[in-house]
């Protein structure tokens, strides 16, 4: 069976079926942190590059990964960790961004803060505070629409 998934495309699909644990509605291939899929012979390597060096997700997102590739019966799989070059938040596809903001979320803007509120759309947003649900987000408020949000912070 092996020899017939050569084709990595479909080993990035599935792999953009793979959620993150932490922000569930993304891809750990949205997220940007898959960075390579090859054939070494007859065995799948892929290259995992995580969101930063002590994210506690880091080994769920591997498991994740393992049991999707497994279940599409990939028999002979190596995992990779590669912390360089560090993750950024450049690496994020517009299609996660799009779902982050779906989400209520607002993903990174590289200027300083959400540029607009993910809620209702106006730009009247303040910070609540630097420290988020999770260490890559802040929390910010809409001034308009009052609802707080979730701001993925630029790394």
């Amino acid at each position: 069976m092996v020899a017939t998934l050569r084709d990595t495309s479909a080993i990035w699909a599935w792999l953009d079926e793979v959620p993150d644990p932490e922000i569930p509605v993304i891809s750990v291939v949205d997220l940007g942190i898959v960075r390579k899929v090859a054939w070494a012979g007859d065995t799948l390597e892929v290259t995992l590059t995580p969101t930063y060096s002590g994210c506690p997700a880091t080994s769920v997102i591997e498991i994740s990964v393992e049991t999707a590739l497994r279940a599409r019966g990939i028999e002979m799989l190596t995992l990779k960790r590669q912390i360089a070059p560090a993750w950024t938040t450049d690496w994020l596809t517009d299609k996660g961004r799009a779902k982050l903001r779906e989400y209520g979320i607002a993903p990174p803007n590289p200027a300083g803060g959400p540029e607009t509120c993910p809620h209702c759309g106006d730009t009247a947003v303040e910070r609540i505070s630097q420290f988020g649900s999770t260490p890559c987000k802040a929390q910010w408020r809409c001034t308009e629409c009052l609802e707080p949000f979730d701001y993925f912070k630029c790394i």
